[in-house]
């Protein structure tokens, strides 16, 4: 079963907003075994549309719309839909009653009839009730083929799919399970890597298909595979998974699938082992410690961070000491060092992980390269550190420098 995903919007052309529906909805179809066949945004513009609908019906069994359903002048998606259905918009009692619910909930102004036209849909839809906001989603069928409208904001797109589209594409058709593991691999590159498991890849049987996604300073190798039997599936990709790990062993850093990201995957050990983390950065400004804490629980083992950006704050608050500063600079082995044992004391951790480097594009307080990085990490029998050149790219150095410092403290907490 194929889908096509069309975005519409101008916010989207222009890239003042980044298309975050697509993806998702591409997940959660994936999920149910329907494969997405293209992506495409278009302009709110009628002809723009009616040609897109057209296009996407002549290829795919599922079209997918978000965006342009709100009650101003410039949303024409639902008026577009009526006519390429050759239809009429008619009110739909149940998606009024479901505005004006709404509006006595949450809004205090008056409820407008720009408002309540917001329950016009074409005669020939089904309406998707819309919990979270005043434009419903539509569902119409035509020569066996779903066309689905939803709304662009994303929690009210997303509330549709989970609990109304996607159950209903389950029950009306019947399609394969889609099966993705996603092994996370640190510290190889991808002709690296692609050498170490060369053979085991060739081996590989041609209904489990392999790919690379890399990314800064880490690496995903997807295993995918397709079929009815989903316990049989699970069995041989599985089977797989265990022959590549041993090849990759000191690199692996677990299943995305089960775990979503290094991070979670450090998050999960602390907690278990019952150790606690600090973080002291400088060039990455924070990222670090956002890894952590944008997930929930993070309270569990997170202590606390600093970013002590400035020379001067190393010194006042970290309490690094100027004389070491002064020494061997303040992007250095001993800098970072001290970072992450200072950090270490000052939150009471089990770990410590410290940043200093010059990010770019000028050098800053120190006559480092730019690109040059020292992680340092603290445990409690000692610290290390170790030195880095991400090149000459501020965001490339700043991600990989995170991604790296994530790696270090990964493979430590593994000893135990």
């Amino acid at each position: 079963m194929l889908a096509e995903i069309i975005t519409i919007g101008d916010e989207l052309l222009i890239g003042q907003v980044v298309d975050t529906n697509s993806a998702f909805i591409a997940k959660e179809l994936n999920k149910i075994g329907v494969s997405v066949y293209q992506i495409t945004s278009i302009q709110d513009d009628k002809a723009h549309i009616l040609q897109a609908l057209k296009e996407a019906e002549s290829r795919v069994d599922i079209i997918i719309c978000t965006g342009g359903l709100g009650p101003t002048k410039d949303d024409i998606t639902k008026k577009t839909f009526a006519e390429y259905f050759n239809d009429t918009l008619v009110k739909n009692e149940s998606v009024l009653e479901n505005i004006e619910t709404i509006w006595k909930q949450h809004v205090r102004t008056e409820l407008l009839q720009v408002n309540k036209d917001q329950a016009l849909i074409p005669s020939k839809s089904k309406p998707l009730m819309n919990k979270l906001g005043t434009a419903p989603g539509m569902w119409i069928e035509k020569d066996n083929k779903v066309f689905i409208s939803l709304p662009g904001v994303p929690y009210e797109m997303e509330a549709l799919i989970k609990y109304q589209v996607v159950p209903q594409l389950k029950e009306k058709y019947n399609c394969p399970f889609i099966l993705h593991k996603t092994l996370l691999v640190y510290g190889l590159g991808e002709s690296a890597l692609a050498a170490r498991i060369e053979d085991w890849e060739d081996a590989l049987p041609k209904h489990i298909k392999l790919a690379y996604l890399p990314n800064l300073g880490k690496m995903r190798l997807r295993l995918s595979s397709k079929g009815f039997d989903e316990v049989l599936l699970n069995k041989e990709v599985q089977e797989q998974i265990d022959q590549v790990i041993p090849l990759i062993k000191e690199e692996y850093a677990g299943l995305e699938d089960e775990d979503g990201s290094v991070e979670v995957v450090i998050a999960k050990r602390l907690t278990k082992i019952d150790k606690t983390l600090a973080i002291a950065e400088s060039c990455t400004g924070g990222a670090v410690a956002e890894r952590f804490t944008v997930h929930s629980g993070a309270s569990a083992f997170f202590k606390g961070g600093l970013v002590t950006y400035s020379t001067q704050s190393k010194i006042n608050v970290l309490k690094v000491s100027k004389e070491e500063i002064d020494a061997f600079s303040v992007v250095s082995s001993q800098v970072a060092e001290a970072m992450a044992k200072n950090a270490q004391q000052l939150f009471q951790s089990d770990y410590a992980i410290a940043t200093t480097g010059n990010a770019g594009p000028t050098k800053g307080d120190s006559d480092a390269e730019v690109g040059t990085v020292f992680i340092a990490i603290a445990t409690k029998t000692g610290v290390y550190s170790q030195e880095f050149n991400f090149g000459n790219s501020r965001i490339k150095v700043i991600n990989k420098a995170v991604n790296k410092a994530l790696e270090l403290l990964l493979k430590e907490i593994f000893k135990n």
